[in-house]
């Protein structure tokens, strides 16, 4: 078969960019002989998207019409250092280290401090980390590891439930959601309201997250993420979950729930604020010189954030310890719910109290257990947070090693 391509074929530059029969009297148009004039009319420069292109504040796209660099340019312009993108996600890293620990890592903690807490039995207050750590092996080693891990699920429903009713609460009222740098009095008590509203809601569905987190794995079935729901609404409906007439009412539940969420939260954030000031007045922040510099500066930048949260839960836990062990007894109560043996944790022992409300709970725990059984459990604190800063140190050597390597 003959071919029918012509001789002098080249592809797309054949038809006729010299070859006048082709052309039909006009010059076909083309981003090779188009005008910037002409340009002009059809291309528009893309608008400003917040958060896109990695723009940051008072940062603008460059206008189409920017002036190509001349030959050359490109020498002298400066370039980003080998471990720009190391830099990038050192604070995410960190950040992501430290939520890691504080809901997963640390989980086995609160499972065996709330289960001190609503232990009256307990002989052995646990106040060493040692003797905390001691009994949590022997209750993985009865039990298996998923006993220390029970109810995690249900408290990432909680979290959930509460970031999602303070959201909704201040879009529908005037409450502020968060607090200006120039706030009033006004505001920080709307912010507060917001706070003990939105702990309100959550608590049925924090009450049957604490039934799963200390109820022994023995006797417990395997329970769905979304059972924490089904009960905290039955527990408002007064219907679908065992209860006995010891069971508290919820408004009988609502004062220390509240009081101990928005203390929490007040002095969380005075400290955390304190320690984030006092942490950068002492180490200003610096201009990076080199590239070494650079990955001290980015980790300096994103430290002491997590330092200053750290503190501030630590702060928060230890001076509201007291209170946390009486709310969760009050929670507890009357809902028929069996727990670990903590003095040594091969056994399982039942809850049967009869506190009439929060003074009442305060003085028979003052009278039967003395002023140290407010802080029964108090060790796996010490366990929790040296754990948490140990991740911390850990993830910070990491990352400033592979930086300064890279």
């Amino acid at each position: 078969m003959t071919s029918r391509r012509p001789d002098n074929f080249d592809g797309l530059g054949y038809r006729g960019r010299e070859d006048t029969a082709f052309s039909g009297g006009y010059s076909g148009r083309s981003f090779n002989n188009s005008s910037s004039v002409d340009l002009q009319n059809w291309v528009t420069t893309p608008p400003d998207i917040p958060g896109s292109r990695n723009l940051h504040f008072d940062d603008r796209t460059p206008p189409f019409e920017a002036a190509p660099a001349a030959p050359g340019a490109q020498d002298t312009l400066p370039t980003a250092p080998p471990s720009e993108q190391l830099n990038r996600f050192a604070g995410f890293g960190i950040g992501l280290a430290s939520l890691f620990t504080e809901n997963v890592l640390a989980h086995p903690c609160i499972v065996f401090r709330r289960q001190c807490q609503v232990n009256y039995h307990a002989r052995c207050y646990h106040l060493s980390p040692l003797t905390a750590v001691s009994v949590m092996y022997n209750v993985t080693k009865s039990q298996g590891p998923k006993a220390l891990w029970k109810g995690m699920g249900s408290t990432f429903v909680v979290q959930g439930v509460t970031l999602g009713t303070e959201g909704i609460i201040s879009e529908c009222t005037p409450l502020p959601r968060e607090l200006s740098h120039k706030w009033n009095p006004k505001q920080v008590i709307g912010h507060l309201v917001l706070k003990g509203l939105t702990y309100m809601v959550a608590m049925p569905f924090y009450s049957a997250s604490l039934i799963e987190t200390v109820q022994s794995e023995i006797i417990r079935d395997n329970p769905g993420i979304l059972d924490c729901v089904k009960e905290g609404v039955g527990r408002v409906m007064g219907m679908g979950i065992p209860h006995s007439k010891r069971l508290l009412p919820l408004w009988g539940l609502m004062l220390p729930t509240v009081l101990h969420g928005v203390l929490h939260y007040v002095v969380s954030s005075t400290v955390q604020k304190l320690v984030l000031f006092l942490l950068r007045r002492r180490s200003p922040a610096k201009q990076p010189v080199d590239g070494s510099e650079t990955v001290q500066t980015m980790l300096d930048a994103y430290f002491p954030e997590l330092m200053a949260s750290f503190v501030a839960s630590l702060c928060a836990d230890v001076l509201l310890y007291p209170l946390e062990t009486v709310m969760h007894r009050l929670h507890i109560q009357g809902t028929r719910t069996i727990i670990d043996n903590t003095d040594l944790g091969f056994e399982v022992l039942p809850i049967n109290t009869q506190y009439e409300g929060i003074r009442d709970c305060v003085n028979v725990i003052r009278r039967e257990e003395g002023a140290l059984g407010f802080y029964k459990g108090f060790g796996s604190i010490v366990v929790q947070y040296s754990l948490h800063a140990a991740v911390l140190q850990i993830t910070k050597v990491i990352y400033s090693t592979l930086l300064k390597n890279a």
